[in-house]
């Protein structure tokens, strides 16, 4: 059952936070992606709404560019390296917006079963005839991966749904933290928003929901180049930032392949090529690269310390650190918390000259661990001008 987000005041008794900033009297709920039930939607896994239909609910920007994947020979690599990686040839993959369905078909072929979600009408007919030719290996979802659960939703309607009610029609339950994969996303990253996505994605991810409320699922997905590096960036690069902390202290991140942005296909919502009205941005997006990465949620991610209803704390902390990058970390201490600095110093066995941004990622969760596990009753100072700035 997913578990709704928590106002952070009311975390840990009264008086674990001290405000600083504004001046506010409470701490502010953190933005939150909804969560709900299934009391007021049991959507069809096929609608059967004919192509020229024009409800509300489709997207605004209907000629939105996705990528796809139509080259038989990468969708033959990409699954023999998917192999390598899960020799389970059995294995249950959830394929995020397959198009035209040769990745698809490369799953199917070698025994692995799928569930296609697509967001784009214009592919499901194919799809569905696919489904048929493969009784039990293949389901067929008119669902967008990228927008599940949505933050403010009221009455939902496919292609954006509901995890919950997406998995529970689907049969698929929920595991243990502490138990394998219970599903692989596979999929491409939209490149208009990555960033959000990847941050929507922590956001789930830390408070163990959506997704992510049945288990450690894992993430195969194609992603820009740059977007890559700033995942995998450590202290000695410019792009080192929160988002970079908070995925190596979740994930194990592997790069798996590396293809050239030409390789796919690239088609609008109404299902025709994207045409670039500018040659010369047209050449330069194909000088890029798109990289294949392997994102596994780690087993010992929560702790005693960092669990997924204070996760929002470390959140706020990394970005109050990274917005003067340039601070030692005692100057960082003594504006985080009230605690004695120089017993986090000692705890954690740094350096109070040392430059915040030197710290690694799980320098970063020991700190936080280490200034949650003492007992004062406030042990937070909370600027809430940065609340609602995302870095």
């Amino acid at each position: 059952m997913s578990v709704p987000r928590l106002m952070l005041s009311s975390l840990a008794g009264a008086g674990r936070f001290c405000v600083l900033g504004s001046g506010a009297a409470r701490w502010k709920s953190v933005r939150a992606w909804n969560r709900r039930g299934l009391s007021d939607l049991h959507p069809q896994l096929s609608p059967s709404q004919g192509f020229r239909d024009s409800p509300s609910w489709m997207p605004k920007n209907r000629s939105e560019p996705r990528s796809y994947i139509t080259n038989p020979k990468l969708a033959t690599t990409l699954v023999q390296i998917l192999q390598k990686e899960n020799r389970n040839r059995h294995q249950l993959f959830l394929e995020c917006n397959p198009g035209p369905g040769i990745l698809t078909q490369a799953l199917l072929e070698s025994q692995a079963k799928v569930i296609a979600l697509e967001c784009n009408r214009t592919f499901l007919p194919h799809l569905q005839s696919l489904q048929t030719k493969v009784t039990r290996k293949l389901e067929v979802v008119h669902c967008d991966f990228f927008k599940l659960d949505p933050r403010n939703s009221g009455i939902v309607k496919p292609p954006i749904m509901l995890s919950e009610t997406l998995f529970q029609n689907l049969g698929i339950e929920a595991l243990p933290w502490s138990e394998d994969n219970p599903l692989r996303v596979v999929g491409i990253f939209p490149a208009k928003n990555e960033k959000k996505i990847l941050w929507k994605l922590l956001y789930d991810l830390y408070s163990s929901t959506s997704i992510y409320s049945y288990g450690r699922v894992q993430l195969n997905m194609f992603i820009a180049e740059k977007e890559y590096e700033k995942l995998v960036a450590d202290p000695q690069n410019n792009l080192y930032q929160p988002l970079s902390v908070l995925w190596q202290v979740a994930c194990e991140i592997k790069l798996l392949h590396v293809e050239p942005w030409s390789s796919f296909s690239v088609y609008n919502q109404v299902g025709g090529p994207k045409k670039s009205k500018n040659k010369e941005s047209l050449e330069q997006i194909n000088k890029q690269n798109m990289c294949f990465i392997q994102l596994t949620p780690l087993q010992n991610l929560f702790t005693e310390n960092l669990t997924s209803v204070n996760y929002d704390i470390f959140f706020h902390m990394l970005k109050q650190c990274f917005m003067k990058r340039h601070a030692t970390l005692m100057d960082h201490l003594q504006s985080l918390s009230p605690v004695n600095a120089v017993a986090i110093l000692k705890e954690i066995e740094k350096d109070g000259d040392m430059k915040i941004t030197d710290l690694y990622p799980e320098d970063f969760k020991l700190l936080f661990e280490t200034i949650e596990s003492f007992r004062e009753s406030c042990r937070w100072l909370f600027d809430d001008s940065l609340e609602d700035i995302i870095l």
